[in-house]
């Protein structure tokens, strides 16, 4: 009687889990849902921005932008690890928020355990570009300069721990090269210094770059994406022109708190899949510099993961620390 009471038991506790299921993919939504991101202004509050009008009119109720910047998206990060799994905030940001374990010593959020992966929302990957004086037309060339002069380039980062300053250590150490890293402040003081031949080289933000590279101030190089970017189709990638296997790109996705029921992350799954997909969405986010993705939960995590692997170790054998 007792193993037949049992079994009872957990055919009830799978129909009462499928019964909840059902009932999540039925109502919701049925109030309005917060897209926590970083401060105003910025490539994701952009990309925030674009998609909550969309979303509004998929899923009938509106959803509101929130800025919650400050401490490297941690901030952000802590507010929608902490609220409640109902698919009702979420969160929109990059590696900043994986990486931070990595960068700090205190990170309030574990960010792989802590949260649903959504959806890969975009990628942006940088153009390595140097000032016309070095001679190097090419990344081969630049890494041959390099290793006969150990040490006479220097390179500009936009910070510590950026994406620029990223690519810099991973070309570094892919290359096996000496490199005098000089860091400023943004990106804005980097162009600066490197149309007046302070620094020699940079990693940067395609739309950036653009006009300088097209008047001929600045000589654009390579991009770091492992495939050609629609960014800058005329270029090559560094990987295939001169470092094999190298590749640095910055990715952005929507994550939910844990344990969000499966039919609800499903369900904003194939909402913002199809809002990503429009062609005209796709030109606006190719207009401000990064690139349209959207993949499948599981495939978010696995990029998720191997971010955290491969820059974790970029960042811990360089001694990256956040300032």
């Amino acid at each position: 009687m007792k193993p037949l009471l049992n079994a009872m038991c957990f055919v009830f506790a799978g129909s009462f889990a499928v019964a909840v299921d059902a009932a999540s993919r039925d109502t919701y939504p049925d109030k309005p849902i917060r897209i926590i991101t970083s401060e105003p202004g910025g490539g994701v509050d952009f990309a925030a921005r674009l998609m909550a009008p969309a979303l509004t009119g998929t899923l009938g109720q509106q959803v509101i932008v929130e800025n919650r910047g400050g401490a490297g998206g941690a901030i952000a990060a802590d507010r929608v690890a902490r609220a409640s799994p109902d698919g009702y905030t979420l969160l929109l940001y990059g590696s900043p928020i994986w990486l931070a374990p990595f960068l700090r010593d205190k990170v309030t959020y574990d960010p792989v355990k802590d949260f649903a992966p959504i959806t890969l929302t975009t990628r942006s990957p940088t153009v390595l570009v140097v000032n016309p004086s070095v001679a190097a037309h090419s990344v081969k060339e630049l890494v041959a300069l390099a290793k006969a002069k150990p040490g006479a380039i220097n390179i500009a980062v936009g910070g510590s721990g950026t994406a620029s300053h990223l690519a810099t250590e991973l070309f570094k150490a892919t290359a096996g090269v000496n490199m005098v890293v000089v860091p400023y402040k943004g990106s804005g003081p980097v162009i600066t210094a490197l149309l007046g031949g302070e620094v020699l080289m940079t990693f940067s933000n395609a739309a950036a770059i653009a006009p300088h590279v097209k008047s001929g101030k600045l000589r654009a190089l390579a991009v770091t994406s492992a495939q050609p970017s629609p960014l800058v189709p005329d270029l090559p990638t560094v990987a295939a022109s001169g470092l094999p296997g190298y590749e640095s790109t910055s990715i952005y996705g929507v994550l939910a708190p844990a344990k969000t029921p499966t039919p609800i992350i499903m369900r904003l799954n194939l909402e913002l899949v199809r809002f990503l997909m429009q062609p005209d969405v796709k030109q606006k986010f190719l207009n401000s510099g990064v690139e349209t993705v959207g993949n499948t939960p599981r495939e978010f995590a696995a990029a998720i993961k191997s971010d955290m692997n491969k820059l974790g170790k970029i960042i811990k054998d360089a001694g990256i620390r956040e300032q």
